[in-house]
């Protein structure tokens, strides 16, 4: 069993210079996301504006993303702005386009991550050892990115074809084109069967589950049902000396408990250590942390 998890305080990416979060309340943040400001809602955001008056307006923004009751939402901008353009972090840099759900194809509390896991690849490959990284449900691909420049040999799987396009974009903007990359278009749980069969076997796993999705041929996907059985897939497919788990996660309805636990019953027998908690990003205006989902780290 591996040693009981870790419950450190909230792990909070503070090492940005491209990205702030300038302010937030009443359910919105402002962001400066390079040389643009966007407003966008936040469910987690309950407090009240730092010293803004009740329904007082939000000022200085280029792009403001208004959630339409109905559902879903549409994007004002005050000035004309391109369809997308390019931030980095360190030598890392990513494709970000506002997209019609608010998002803009990049979640910038995970570099905390990126940071951890690319320590862990360096120092192994600086041992002589080669390291393969598979990234489940792997979005636009910046873990992708932050694994092959540490360099790892990296296998990116998400079921929407638009998301892997977006990944090959990242990882070539990252200067990685030549980099050893698979990207492929399918769903995980079936992609992760069928690498066994292959007999496929990999160091390192990561993956950032959806509450709810669909597969690349509608397969419904739903965490709490289906989480504990892509693990166990997934448990078959590391190697005899794997390097490290992530699982990232984003509903408020699993616990970093829960994601140590899963963890603590899926590498039983493999020793280790499990660190569990939350991820954030500094306010710049008031000094708050704004949570932003959890995770849970298995290492050797």
């Amino acid at each position: 069993m591996p040693a009981p998890a870790h419950r450190p305080a909230l792990i909070v990416a503070d090492r940005w210079r491209d990205y702030e979060l300038l302010e937030c309340g009443d359910g919105m943040k402002r962001e400066r996301w390079g040389a643009y400001t966007l407003v966008r809602p936040d469910p987690q955001i309950i407090w009240p504006r730092h010293g803004a008056s009740p329904g007082a307006k939000w000022e200085e923004w280029d792009g403001f993303y208004h959630r339409s009751e109905q559902g879903g939402g549409k994007w004002e901008f005050r000035r004309p702005i391109p369809d997308h353009w390019k931030i980095s972090y360190g030598a890392l840099t990513f494709k970000i386009h506002p997209t019609s759900f608010k998002h803009t194809g990049l979640f910038p509390e995970q570099a905390v991550n990126w940071d951890w896991f690319g320590a862990k690849i360096k120092a192994a490959r600086a041992a002589g050892r080669e390291v393969s990284v598979l990234n489940l449900f792997g979005y636009t691909g910046a873990a992708t990115v932050a694994a092959a420049a540490a360099g790892a040999t990296v296998c990116h799987v998400d079921a929407a074809e638009g998301m892997v396009k977006w990944c090959r974009e990242n990882v070539a903007l990252s200067g990685l084109a030549d980099a050893p990359v698979r990207y492929i278009a399918d769903d995980c749980l079936k992609f992760v069967r069928r690498e066994l069969k292959r007999g496929r076997k990999y160091d390192a796993i990561i993956m950032d589950p959806p509450t709810y999705g669909r597969g690349s041929t509608g397969e419904m996907w739903k965490l709490e049902d289906h989480l504990w059985e892509l693990l166990a897939e997934c448990r078959a497919l590391l190697t005899d000396q794997p390097l490290f788990f992530l699982i990232n996660a984003y509903t408020a309805r699993l616990s970093p408990t829960v994601i140590a636990n899963l963890l603590a019953e899926l590498l039983d027998g493999r020793g280790g250590t499990i660190t569990a908690g939350e991820v954030g990003l500094p306010v710049k205006a008031d000094g708050k942390v704004l949570p932003c989902g959890i995770y849970g780290r298995w290492e050797a």
